[in-house]
C-alpha cells in the first residue's frame, strides 16, 4: 500500500482506504511531499482522542491544487495541509479566506464544507510559538533576517514578523524582485521608517547584494524558508561568514533533522533549531481549525519522533 498518494488515487474511496481500518479524511498535499512527517504527527493526535480519521500525504504537481480540492470535497474529506509550492495556489483555490491567511497572502491549511474550500494560515503564529519555544524570546524583541522570504511560507512568516513589531527585518531572496514587492506591502508596519538606506528597519536584499554581510551581522535571528537543505548535498542559502557565535539560527526544514545551513551555524557557536517545533505548532493549531478539540502536542511530538527513527 502506498505511503504517498496521487491525484489519481483521490478519485475512489474503496480505491483509497483499502486495506485501512480508517477513513482516508485528512491529507497534506505538496512537491514533492514524500519526505512529511505531518501524517505520523497528526496520525498521532488523532488516535489518542479516539477519531475515525486517517491523514494521508498526496503527491500534487503545480496547477492541480483546485482538483485535489475538489476530489477530496467529493470524497469527504474534512481538510487538508499544504506545503511547497501550493500555498499561493492554495490561495487562490479557496472560496473563502479567513483574516489571517488574507493578511498573510499565503494558505497552508483548508478545511472542505460541502463544495465549498476555506482557506487559513498556521504558519505564522505557529512560528511565534516555535521560536518562543526553542530560543525563549519573543519576535517583538528580534532583529530578524530571512532568506527565501519570496515564497508561501516566507511572506506568511515575513508577514507576521512585521505584525509582531519586530526590530528590523530584513527580507533576503534569490530573485530580489519578490521581496521589494513584499517590502512594499509591509511598509506601513514600519511607519517610523519610510526611507530605504543606512539604518532602515525594513530592507530587501537579493542573495548576492554586498550588504548581505552587514546586514546579518546585525541582525539577532537568521531564518531559512528557501527549500535549499531538502536534498542531501543541499548548500547553505546563505554564506558561512554571515554566522556569528551571538546568532540564533532557525531552519524551517526538519528533514533532514541537520542541514547545511544549521551545520555552519553550529559550527560558528551560533544557538540553532530545526522546524519541528514549527511543524508542531502550526499542526497543533490546524488540528484545532478542524475539530472543537485542543491538539495533543504530547502526542504529536511523540509521532514526530517516530517518523524520524
Amino acid at each position: 500500500m502506498p505511503q504517498t498518494y496521487t491525484l489519481d488515487d483521490l478519485a475512489d474511496r474503496a480505491l483509497l482506504d483499502a486495506g485501512h481500518a480508517k477513513p482516508a479524511r485528512l491529507a497534506v498535499i505538496g512537491s514533492p511531499v514524500a519526505h512529511s512527517a505531518s501524517p505520523a504527527m497528526h496520525q498521532a493526535a488523532l488516535d489518542e482522542r479516539k477519531l475515525d480519521v486517517r491523514y494521508i500525504r498526496v503527491e500534487v504537481a503545480p496547477g492541480e491544487v483546485t482538483e485535489a480540492f475538489r476530489r477530496m470535497a467529493a470524497l469527504d474529506f474534512i481538510g487538508a495541509n499544504v506545503t511547497v509550492p501550493h500555498k499561493f495556489e492554495a490561495l487562490s483555490a479557496c472560496h473563502e479566506i479567513s483574516q489571517t491567511a488574507q493578511a498573510l497572502g499565503a494558505v497552508n491549511t483548508v478545511s472542505f464544507d460541502g463544495g465549498r474550500f476555506r482557506g487559513d494560515n498556521t504558519d505564522g503564529p505557529g512560528f511565534v510559538r516555535a521560536i518562543r519555544e526553542d530560543f525563549g524570546v519573543d519576535l517583538s524583541a528580534l532583529r530578524v533576517l530571512i532568506v527565501g522570504a519570496g515564497g508561501g511560507a516566507g511572506k506568511a512568516i515575513s508577514t507576521q514578523c512585521a505584525r509582531e513589531g519586530c526590530k528590523k527585518l530584513v527580507l533576503v531572496n534569490r530573485s530580489v524582485e519578490k521581496v521589494r514587492e513584499l517590502a512594499a506591502v509591509l511598509r506601513p508596519f514600519f511607519q517610523s521608517d519610510r526611507l530605504e538606506g543606512p539604518g532602515s528597519r525594513l530592507v530587501a536584499l537579493g542573495l548576492d547584494d554586498p550588504r548581505l554581510r552587514e546586514e546579518a551581522a546585525g541582525s539577532d535571528l537568521l531564518v531559512n524558508l528557501s527549500s535549499l537543505g531538502l536534498k542531501h548535498g543541499d548548500p547553505s542559502p546563505l554564506p558561512e561568514y554571515c554566522f556569528k557565535p551571538y546568532h540564533l539560527v532557525y531552519d524551517s526544514i526538519y528533514q533532514p533533522p541537520r542541514t547545511r545551513f544549521l551545520k555552519a551555524a553550529a559550527e560558528a557557536g551560533a544557538r540553532v533549531a530545526n522546524g519541528s517545533s514549527l511543524l508542531i505548532h502550526q499542526g497543533a493549531l490546524a488540528f484545532e481549525i478542524w475539530f472543537p478539540l485542543d491538539a495533543s502536542l504530547r502526542a504529536m511530538r511523540r509521532g514526530l519522533q517516530a517518523s524520524n527513527t
